[in-house]
């Protein structure tokens, strides 16, 4: 069976994204996608959420027919790096080489996304080549120039690595913009992890001029002081 999954998500347990857990539900499930990664900056909490709230089931089986992979984007020493399929600590700042050691030990995989984006703390080809990394995100939808992807796409190429392809999203608005199909008979995260490593077809969409404005936005409140996740899900509920 074909799967679609966006492996690079937000919610607002990130410091830039707007989007409930329940949103990003809502919204991938409209756009046809079987599931997504929440992938937050540093932070695994939205996983302990969904997990709480029944939205994810800890054997990584789906959920009314629906599967939350978890995983979360690290900021490295050297630019961001994503864990697909585990659960880690804090580790910002920590070096990549050590970042993705651990994510191989927690039982994820390691996948560099934007890694050409020099505006967005892509990690360097430099250090790439150092990295025993499982893949590499060659489309990112929220990619500040186009070539970049590219750049990655070669990079890929050249390497003989998986290829994905996600949306980045930080609002549900964007959520299934760019996917992965896997070809798997195992619908779950281990089912995931199995395929996600090996040669899948991509489904690439850049994001609307509304939604890259939306996303500029949000980069621009990380800057700023912003509520405590217990305020902004107060404010949810309310």
């Amino acid at each position: 069976m074909a799967i679609k999954i966006d492996l690079h998500c937000h919610s607002f347990f990130s410091g830039d994204g707007v989007s409930s857990p329940e949103q990003l539900i809502e919204a991938a499930r409209a756009r046809g996608l079987d599931g997504f990664a929440i992938t937050d900056h540093n932070t695994c909490d939205a996983v302990k959420y969904m997990i709480d709230k029944g939205y994810m089931r800890p054997d990584g089986l789906p959920v009314d027919n629906f599967l939350i992979v978890p995983g979360v984007e690290v900021t490295t020493a050297e630019g961001h790096l994503l864990c697909i399929g585990a659960v880690l600590p804090n580790l910002k700042g920590r070096p990549a080489f050590e970042v993705c050691n651990l994510i191989h030990e927690a039982g994820g995989v390691a996948i560099p996304p934007h890694p050409y984006d020099v505006f967005r703390a892509g990690i360097r080809e430099n250090v790439l080549k150092t990295l025993q990394i499982d893949g590499i995100e060659v489309f990112n939808a929220a990619t500040t120039l186009k070539r970049y992807n590219r750049m990655a796409y070669d990079y890929a190429l050249d390497r003989g690595l998986a290829m994905t392809a996600s949306s980045d999203a930080h609002h549900h608005a964007a959520i299934g913009t760019a996917y992965t199909v896997l070809e798997t008979d195992n619908f779950s995260v281990a089912g995931v992890l199995a395929q996600v490593v090996k040669d899948n077809p991509l489904s690439e969409k850049y994001l609307s001029i509304g939604g890259t404005i939306r996303k500029t936005w949000n980069n621009l409140m990380r800057l700023r002081k912003r509520k405590s996740v217990e305020d902004l899900l107060k404010d949810k509920r309310g």
